[in-house]
């Protein structure tokens, strides 16, 4: 397996890229630099971040140690090479969950690479679990010491045995050891316990007999009233049952209520808007008036009709009696004038008085005249003659005059009283006044007339206003509606459907509240099958009187069982006593054989490490020769995973703890490259990581460490983080 970029978002790593090589690696970069980032970037991308660790006192968990300082998502790309195909891995947040989302794809088609997931990525890719990775070609800033884990211990067993990997030695030899200390250890092992316990039952047998037989008086007390109690419990829960039943029958009858009036609000809300949304009720309502109205209408205007044609009638009536061939085509007034100038004629008598005067005083004078003639006082006598005789013609003349004129007047008069059919001239203007009252008539009439014609007209319009407005009302939701019926017709209804749909809401909020009410009921008990033989109030009340009953009587039996167990039962005892000593005689059989499987495993482990340990030491002794230069040359690693070195011709190996820092890293680094070697496949080598793992290596032996690795650079890619720049000219000099 060969790495060939690396992205990351990832601590203090903000979208940096990495891009590495076969063989080995030097990345250099000061402290700070991301070194560290870029080797745990690597482990995660592999093996996922543990979203389960939290931080402790001086440890911060992994998944909050390197958040992305810059607060984005952490999120990071791996292009690798891994059995002759380029792969990508891509792992992002997912939710809250950092590195959550996972990815596997070929490079070269983006096509998903289906064997491999979140969880068995590294493992897969690597050959091993993250623990023996971490063990052998991990090697953390500081953290070149090895220690051991069940899995880097199960497969050095399974090397050396069979190839199971499935269990170690330490933790079978750890489990058998607690096993063993559970049956015999100190005073607190099982098989002490039992000994104690068959002593102290042998004490209290005798004791026994009479608290037994004192508990069992009580007991048989107690379970008389422990039946009735039975029963009546049986008889509440068939209340309860019963009740409970009621409950849920009302709550689903209040469910099918609720959904039986939504039904018919919608029902009626989609009959309503079939065609088309109806206006309010108010409105609906209001058109209902009109259109009651207007049936008052209809009425109004037949009898604006008949009015009408009674008007015209009258008209016609008024207009005969108005018309009087003694006043042709005259108006009242005018008729009036020619009545009052008649009447006056006909009543006028001729004023004669003045006629008849001067005819007297002519005659007079003629008479004068006469006398004065003969008396001679003229002075002839002829002309007194003369004058008497003009004035007696002219006397004559004038009553003549007048009483022709009488009978003038007479004549017209009489002519006028007839032309009017009048006695008198009062007659004639009763005939005028009659003709001015009958042309008042006629036009009272015609005024009449015109009066009920409008009043006709203005009904009829408001007539056809009332119904357009009523048609443009009910069209939009009763298109086919083509008259006053149809309207009322549609205006009903939508009337009743309004009331429908209110009464329908009306009944959805009450079934609402009654549904909102009944909270939803448990599931239902079953029902004992009891009958109870009282009310639920009275069975309630007994069964707290019987409670109370059997506390009293449980407190009195439990005094007496605590002095009973205090003592032991005699059959339990007796019981127990035979049960104890077979366990007892079970558990020393066990202790046996388990201190027999123990001498066994540790014969069985010790064999295997004389298998594998002198591969595993002479691998690392000839790894840590080339490291040091020869001086050391042999290496041993016990049981617990502490390597020992030994200095060529020496003859007594050396801990790692009396060794310098710079030779207990060196020590520990060949440790790892044997462990890689031999507990990782090798077909496909995985990578060997380096975070500053020859930080305490001087110079000759870093040289030395390097010629190491370079030769190793040719079986496995090696990724050498440093933060000195020794390491780099090492590799510009070579």
């Amino acid at each position: 397996m060969k790495i060939i970029r690396m992205k990351a978002t990832f601590g203090g790593l903000d979208h940096r890229e990495l891009t590495l090589k076969e063989g080995l690696n030097i990345i250099q970069a000061p402290n700070e630099g991301g070194k560290s980032t870029w080797s745990a970037f690597l482990r995660a991308m592999l093996y996922g971040i543990n979203t389960k660790e939290r931080d402790k006192q001086g440890y911060i968990a992994e998944k909050n140690r390197y958040q992305p300082w810059s607060g984005a998502a952490m999120e990071g790309v791996l292009e690798l090479e891994w059995k002759g195909e380029k792969i990508t891995l891509r792992r992002g947040p997912k939710g809250n969950t950092p590195f959550g989302k996972f990815e596997a794809v070929y490079t070269d088609t983006g096509e998903p690479v289906g064997f491999l997931t979140a969880d068995n990525v590294g493992e897969t890719l690597i050959g091993a679990p993250r623990e023996v990775f971490e063990r052998s070609a991990f090697v953390g800033q500081g953290g070149a010491a090895i220690d051991g884990a069940p899995a880097l211990e199960a497969r050095i067993a399974a090397l050396a045995s069979s190839g199971e990997e499935d269990v170690s030695y330490s933790q079978v030899e750890r489990r058998l050891r607690d096993w063993l200390n559970r049956r015999r250890h100190n005073k607190t092992g099982l098989i002490p316990k039992l000994e104690e316990e068959l002593a102290q039952n042998d004490e209290v047998e005798g004791r026994q007999a009479k608290a037994f037989r004192l508990a069992q008086e009580a007991k048989r007390e107690l379970e008389k009233l422990q039946t009735e109690h039975k029963r009546l419990e049986a008889e509440r829960d068939a209340h309860l049952a019963r009740a409970m039943a009621a409950r849920r029958q009302r709550w689903e009858e209040a469910q099918h209520a609720l959904e039986e009036a939504r039904g018919q609000v919608e029902t009626v809300e989609g009959e309503l808007n079939r065609y088309g949304t109806p206006p309010d009720k108010a409105t609906l309502q209001q058109a209902q008036g009109e259109l009651n109205r207007l049936n008052s209408l209809h009425t109004s205007r037949q009898q604006a009709e008949e009015r009408l044609e009674e008007a015209k009638a009258a008209q016609e009536r008024a207009a005969a009696g108005a018309v009087d061939p003694l006043f042709p085509d005259m108006t009242p007034d005018q008729a009036w004038e020619q009545a009052n100038d008649d009447a006056q004629a006909a009543g006028e008598v001729p004023r004669c008085g003045g006629l008849y005067g001067a005819g007297a005083a002519c005659l007079v004078l003629a008479a004068g005249s006469l006398v004065v003639s003969f008396t001679g006082l003229l002075p002839a006598p002829w002309m007194g003659w003369a004058a008497c005789g003009v004035l007696a013609v002219a006397g004559v003349g004038l009553f003549v005059a007048a009483a022709l004129r009488k009978k003038k007047a007479g004549a017209l008069a009489q002519e006028l009283l007839e032309r009017y059919g009048a006695e008198s001239p009062e007659d004639i203007l009763a005939r005028a006044s009659a003709y001015r009252e009958a042309c008042a008539v006629a036009e009272q009439a015609v005024k009449a007339r015109e009066s009920a014609q409008k009043e006709l007209d203005a009904l009829l319009a408001q007539d056809e206003t009332t119904r357009k407005a009523l048609l443009e009302l009910v069209h939009p939701f009763a298109p086919t509606v083509k008259d006053t019926f149809g309207v009322s017709a549609a205006i009903s209804r939508a009337l009743q459907l309004e009331e429908k749909l209110a009464t329908a809401r009306v009944k959805l909020e009450g079934a609402e509240k009654l549904a909102d009410s009944l909270p939803r009921p448990e599931p239902v008990a079953a029902d004992p099958g009891v009958e109870p033989r009282f009310e639920p109030a009275e069975t309630a009340a007994r069964l707290n009187a019987a409670e109370g009953e059997l506390s009293r009587l449980r407190s009195g039996l439990a005094m007496a069982l605590g002095e009973l167990k205090s003592m032991g039962d005699l059959a339990e005892l007796a019981t127990r006593q035979e049960e104890a000593r077979e366990e007892l005689e079970r558990r020393q059989t066990e202790y046996a054989a388990l201190e027999i499987a123990l001498n066994a495993l540790d014969a069985a482990h010790t064999g295997l490490q004389a298998r594998f340990s002198p591969s595993l030491n002479h691998l690392a002794g000839e790894y840590l020769a080339k490291l040091t230069g020869g001086r050391y040359d042999k290496v041993s690693l016990t049981r617990q995973f502490e390597a020992l070195a030994e200095e060529a011709g020496g003859l007594q190996p050396r801990r790692a703890l009396a060794l310098s820092q710079g030779t207990a890293d060196q020590l520990y680094l060949a440790v790892r490259l044997a462990a890689c070697r031999l507990v990782l496949p090798q077909e496909e080598p995985c990578p060997l990581v380096l975070d500053d793992a020859l930080a305490n290596f001087d110079d000759s032996r870093m040289a030395q460490a390097l010629d190491c690795l370079s030769e190793l650079g040719e079986e496995r890619q090696i990724l050498l983080f440093t933060c000195h720049s020794r390491e780099k000219a090492w590799q510009q000099g070579r």
